[in-house]
């Protein structure tokens, strides 16, 4: 039961994210299924196995909060990795670049991305190492920090996020102090909220990026029904259809942010084992 549980929140978490990436892009590139069935497998795959990882009791709703939040990172970092150096696919469709890039041009040479590519996920196991290091000290007693300190190392994928974005976009569009402040910010927040169900520093610190790039992504996918994504800026939109399939998606969207809330919620009415003193 417990397996069918991880695997039913992967598939909810990769269902989310293939769902408002869809809403966004199939009106100017149109929709494939093996396209939005890309990211349905890898929460498929990332739920069970970050269950089994963290050996999480999923008889509780809390816990089922955390895999979602924990299941959502890692999905998203396989995908912009993808994305990034790996996928070959012509960028003149885009008005910023999807593929590696330096100021606003991308990198042609296929070797020197996947050497970048290797590169940066050696950097993010590195981080990842360094929250199980500190999460192995806290436990272990040897760390005495404030609870509310310890949550800024949590949220350091929020920093990576504003980085990488800025990285990307501010060539083309600008730097924006409120958006580049915008995912350090909802990813300390995110940690807390996770710190409320758990004292594993690791897991706090996926829930804090998966939530935020979930919350992040409604935010501008929804609520700026009319802004088209950056990357598209000033493209046609290609397959006006699109805009009237893709509504076809909406209710399972937010019937998995329901299920994410009422989670949250009977999670807050058993809270035990927490990092926060209260």
């Amino acid at each position: 039961m417990h397996f069918i549980l991880s695997l039913l929140t992967g598939l909810a978490v990769g269902t989310h994210n293939a769902t408002w990436g869809m809403y966004k892009d199939a009106p100017h590139e149109g929709f494939t299924w093996s396209t939005y069935f890309r990211s349905v497998i890898a929460g498929a795959v990332y739920g069970p196995l970050l269950w089994y990882i963290f050996q999480l009791d999923l008889s509780s709703a809390a816990n089922l909060f955390l895999l979602f939040g924990a299941t959502y990172s890692l999905e998203r970092i396989t995908m912009e990795v993808y994305k990034t150096f790996i996928r070959i696919e012509d960028q003149s469709k885009y008005f910023i670049p999807m593929q590696l890039s330096v100021f606003g041009k991308p990198i042609e040479s296929y070797p020197l991305r996947l050497f970048f590519g290797v590169l940066y996920v050696l950097a993010l196991a590195v981080i990842a190492y360094g929250i199980y290091l500190l999460n192995k000290n806290y436990q272990e007693g040897v760390l005495n920090w404030n609870p509310f300190l310890i949550l800024l190392p949590c949220s350091v994928f929020g920093w990576v996020s504003a980085f990488g974005g800025a990285w990307k976009d501010a060539p083309l569009e600008g730097f924006e102090t409120f958006k580049f402040f915008r995912s350090p910010a909802v990813a300390y927040f995110y940690a807390f909220v996770a710190s409320l169900f758990t004292s594993n520093l690791l897991i706090i610190t996926m829930c804090s990026i998966g939530f935020t790039i979930a919350s992040i992504e409604t935010y501008k996918t929804f609520f700026f029904l009319h802004k088209p994504r950056g990357k598209f800026q000033g493209k046609p939109i290609l397959f006006p259809d699109m805009l009237e399939f893709r509504k076809k998606f909406v209710p399972i969207y937010v019937g998995i942010w329901v299920a994410v809330a009422v989670c949250f919620i009977i999670g807050l009415l058993n809270r035990h084992d927490t990092l926060l003193p209260f």
